[in-house]
């Protein structure tokens, strides 16, 4: 089902962002054994990745290998996108080197990971959302002490582990003491601290939880390969695990990039059910608070710590990383929600080698509509913090029998935007596309009478969006009352108000969207935001 604006047709759910309906149908049916090879990969991406046993003869054990000081430098943050079969953008992982000082007594470096998945493969096939803290001995690159935060819907759940005390000390079963071993963030520091030879296999022991995972890095060669962060020439590598029989149905190669830090530029896995992919998307190094001296830091329950994009905000707009807006959308012929909308603030890192915000929609068609037309369609927008224009949009739409799976690179300096193909697209300088503009509308003016324009990108053709505000007014969203400014949405088409596009955003701070109607073909569509969210302060 789609919205038209002038000449074009946009997907339904382009009404509330021109944003797309997703659905998961077709992947229900495999949805334990797609759950199944997802944990082992994200446990493989925070390790360095792993798949079948190996029987190299040259094998050598990585505690008494050449120890490189270099992936250790304090404020190193790393960011990686993870593709999933037709999934662009199904998880995010951020590893970051968060500061060296005294920590539980001794000597360390703080090591902090984020692993969490996104959309439709949170909902359907497995929900990720973790933090790992992890202190290791600076000359070693042994841990000592590590923390996990599991969040699940109802509840965050806080562990810990001692490893590797001192010689002499006998393991503790009730400490859970693992000497020799690495937890999975220490152990992907390590494997770059490798040497990576020519031909050479190395082995370590990895603990998660009640399991010890044998695992063996087995270098391949050399190759060069391109990913967003830019063009590396790597070391191939293939990681296995000896002990684990659910690795075999599926091989992953590492490649890490061939200099002293080793970063890992890719991870590949192909399975099944389809190629796993997780994509070096940003590295660089941010200024890390000094660790305060004194007493070893406590855990606190349920605290989340701060890592990565997060530790950078956005300043002079009214939303933040980590605000999610959740939409249902009625049509009046049927009175539950036809569809549903999630909007994602997400990380802000190193995207494509520059500075960026990353802005996800994830949309879906419900029970009500489904046996009418299945939808199924994510947008992801990679955009300037400090103009929000978009340097980088993908789209992964299934509407019906329509399949589009396509990336666009956006210059905005020279007004240019270039398919995967290698078409350019000539566009006025301050473009957005679908989502940067459902995000950059909330900067507007809103003084009553006041228009403004913009350019957008409506199937590969720029377009001019005027949003004037109109007045103001109360919405009702179920039982609340919400103080709202109502604004319309022309182009610049013949009939400029032909779909009668208004929107209400809240007249605060804020200025979230409350409610998108517009006119189609099926009748008046609306969509209103399900949830008035609470970020934390």
């Amino acid at each position: 089902m789609r919205l038209p604006i002038g000449n074009s047709r946009l997907s339904i759910s382009s009404a509330i962002c021109s944003a797309c309906i997703l659905n998961y149908d077709s992947m229900m049916t495999h949805r334990l054994k797609l759950a199944t090879v997802w944990h082992l990969f994200v446990i493989a991406l925070v390790l360095g990745a792993f798949a079948l046993p190996s029987f190299a003869q040259n094998t050598t054990d990585v505690v008494s290998q050449p120890f490189s000081p270099a992936p250790y430098k304090v404020g190193e943050r790393l960011t990686f996108n993870i593709s999933f079969s037709n999934f662009i953008s199904a998880a995010h992982v951020e590893i970051l080197v968060a500061g060296r000082g005294t920590f539980f007594g001794r000597e360390g470096i703080q090591l902090k990971g984020h692993v969490e998945t996104n959309g439709v493969v949170n909902v359907a096939l497995f929900a990720i959302n973790n933090d790992y803290i992890t202190y290791v001995d600076p000359t070693t690159g042994l841990p000592f002490h590590s923390q996990q935060i599991v969040r699940t819907a109802a509840r965050a759940a806080e562990t810990s582990a001692e490893f590797n005390q001192p010689a002499g000390a006998l393991p503790s079963e009730e400490a859970n003491e693992f000497p020799g071993t690495y937890d999975f963030l220490s152990a992907v520091y390590r494997i770059r601290a490798l040497p990576l030879n020519e031909d050479a296999t190395y082995n370590l022991s990895v603990r998660s939880e009640a399991e010890t995972y044998q695992v063996e890095v087995k270098v391949k060669g050399r190759e060069i390969i391109r990913t967003n962060a830019g063009s590396f020439d790597t070391i191939v590598t293939q990681v296995r695990i000896r002990n684990t029989s659910g690795a075999n149905d599926y091989t992953t190669r590492v490649y890490f990039v061939n200099d002293q830090r080793h970063v890992p530029a890719l991870i590949t896995a192909k399975t099944s059910a389809g190629e796993i992919r997780a994509e070096l998307a940003g590295s660089e190094f941010i200024s890390t608070p000094r660790p305060p001296a004194g007493p070893s830091p406590t855990p606190v329950p349920g605290e989340t710590p701060k890592t990565g994009a997060n530790d950078r905000g956005l300043e002079g707009v009214p939303f933040r990383v980590g605000e999610q807006l959740n939409y249902q959308v009625y049509l009046p012929s049927i009175a539950a929600p036809v569809a549903r909308a999630t909007f994602q603030v997400r990380a802000r890192s190193k995207y494509s080698n520059q500075d960026g915000v990353l802005f996800t929609v994830n949309a879906q068609t419900s029970n009500a509509l489904q046996s009418l037309f299945v939808a199924n369609d994510t947008i992801s927008s990679y955009v300037n913090p400090q103009s929000l224009l978009p340097f980088q949009t993908e789209l992964n739409l299934s509407e019906g029998r329509t399949r589009v799976n396509t990336k666009l690179t956006i210059n905005q300096d020279y007004g240019r935007a270039t398919t995967e193909n290698g078409n350019r697209i000539e566009i006025p300088v301050g473009t957005h596309d679908y989502l940067s503009f459902f995000y950059v509308l909330r900067t507007f003016n809103l003084t009553i009478g006041k228009a403004s324009a913009v350019s957008l990108l409506v199937n590969n053709k720029p377009k001019t969006v005027t949003l004037t505000a109109l007045k103001r007014e109360t919405v009702q969203l179920g039982s609340q009352s919400i103080p709202a400014i109502q604004v319309s949405i022309t182009t610049d088409d013949a009939q400029p108000d032909k779909f009668q596009l208004r929107g209400w955003l809240s007249d605060d701070r804020r200025r979230l969207p409350l409610r998108l109607t517009a006119i189609t073909k099926l009748g008046p569509i609306r969509a209103d935001l399900a949830i008035i969210p609470v970020i934390g302060q």
